[in-house]
């Protein structure tokens, strides 16, 4: 257990807020809504930050080189702006460390959504393969501080994945829901072998969800899905690094898949507090791109968002395959703020580009695949201009959900318009030697 000056000094700075703003507690007390039922924040107190966070001070971080025993501050691209998400003292933090993830660019890519300068941010190199990691260790480090004698989350795939390695790092025993028949096989073989006890619930992630929530609040154990207003703020550190990676001069959109929306929430969080702290002088726009059988937060925005819609989820791109997403109305708030956008895109849409990113040596899990489908739909319907900059989301690896991606390019997916099928060949030399030559001369 931490001691008490540890845990004062870790939560001395920050509150929970409802989102409407009308209800504040203690950021020690383990609550995940407040007492009228509304979704929570970490408010942070912005006048004090204002004499205590700079440019400099992130950037001096960055150039500081992490010695044999790794220090999370410089080490961790979550962690290296702590004031701005959790200020836990060092020497509590579970880290292992995250974030730190490369911009790509590459032609063909821009060429086909439109754009003059497109780069990706590939969250899937993060240390389990997704964003999730970033969220995850804001949330186990929270755990920790508050003496969680265990932690739970539902999970599609990536959630599971992240929550029982940072688990397994804090020696917490983890829980997991996962909805039965819907969880990718890299994902779950991730869960299982970071020896994560997992339930296997009859029924789809929105049932998961309902019951671990009930579950946690029974047992008193430590809930981790996005939710949780602390695992939020990890994912702010996505949007601080593409601004650092920028130098504080954001580009002009920031374009990502939306399942259960928290990346949406947080990084119109991060947007706001970081305009408010005078880090950046604008604000990106958030467009938020889901997949056509699985679109509530689209078909809500059709009337303003004046009626809240709930579908039964169905995607290919299981990650984002949610209907009833948890931070809703968090994600409406950061479009409001961002003068933001939703659409759909169809599974087709999103496994072609899929194949288009794999195809230049980046590779991304399947919903990944929305955020370059989505951004070129908003280039082609005029929403983005083409000589505005836009930076994509990818938030998964391409490991992640192996059997899309060998079945798109084995001819278990209609209109593969990218398809790379295997070669069927007798065992010859003359055989090989014919097909490599023609293969070549194509390629010339």
């Amino acid at each position: 257990m931490l001691q008490e000056k540890s845990l004062n000094e870790a939560l001395a700075t920050i509150s929970l807020r409802s989102i409407d703003g009308q209800e504040t507690y203690p950021a020690g007390q383990v609550r995940y809504l407040s007492d009228s039922g509304a979704l929570l924040d970490v408010w942070h107190d912005l006048d004090t930050l204002r004499s205590q966070v700079s440019r400099a001070l992130f950037d001096q971080r960055v150039r500081s080189a992490p010695g044999p025993q790794v220090d999370p501050v410089t080490a961790s691209g979550v962690w290296r702006y702590r004031e701005l998400i959790l200020p836990a003292p060092t020497h509590t933090i579970i880290s292992r460390p995250e974030g730190n993830t490369p911009l790509y660019e590459h032609p063909c890519l821009s060429e086909w959504v439109g754009v003059d300068q497109l780069y990706l941010k590939h969250e899937g190199e993060n240390p389990t393969g997704s964003f999730k990691d970033r969220g995850m260790t804001v949330g186990v480090t929270q755990a920790m501080i508050m003496s969680a004698q265990a932690v739970a989350c539902a999970s599609t795939g990536n959630t599971s994945a992240s929550m029982a390695a940072y688990a397994a790092r804090a020696g917490l025993p983890a829980f997991i829901f996962i909805p039965a028949g819907k969880i990718a096989a890299g994902k779950l073989a991730q869960a299982l072998a970071y020896g994560a006890h997992t339930l296997q619930i009859n029924g789809d992630f929105d049932d998961a969800m309902r019951l671990v929530q009930q579950v946690c609040n029974e047992l008193g154990i430590y809930l981790l899905n996005s939710l949780n207003p602390f695992r939020l703020e990890g994912q702010k550190s996505i949007v601080f690094e593409i601004l650092q990676g920028f130098n504080w001069q954001p580009p002009d959109w920031i374009v990502l898949p939306g399942g259960n929306l928290g990346n949406t929430a947080a990084f119109g969080k991060a947007l706001y507090e970081a305009h408010e702290l005078g880090l950046i002088n604008t604000l990106p726009r958030l467009a938020t791109i889901q997949a056509e059988g699985a679109s509530p937060f689209y078909q809500s925005s059709l009337t303003g968002f004046s009626e809240r819609k709930s579908v039964k989820a169905h995607t290919i791109a299981t990650a984002i395959s949610i209907g009833n997403p948890v931070s809703y109305e968090r994600a409406v708030r950061a479009l409001r703020w961002t003068n933001g956008v939703t659409i759909s895109v169809t599974d087709e849409e999103i496994m072609n580009a899929k194949a288009l990113i794999d195809s230049t040596g980046i590779g991304c899990e399947p919903a990944s695949g929305a955020s370059v489908a989505g951004a070129r739909k908003l280039v082609d319907n005029g929403t983005i201009a083409s000589d505005e900059t836009v930076v994509g989301i990818l938030t998964g690896n391409l490991l992640k959900d192996p059997t899309a991606t060998v079945d798109y390019h084995t001819g278990n997916w209609p209109n593969a318009k990218l398809a790379n099928r295997p070669i069927v060949l007798e065992p010859t030399l003359s055989a090989v030697q014919k097909e490599i030559e023609k293969r070549l001369a194509r390629a010339h």
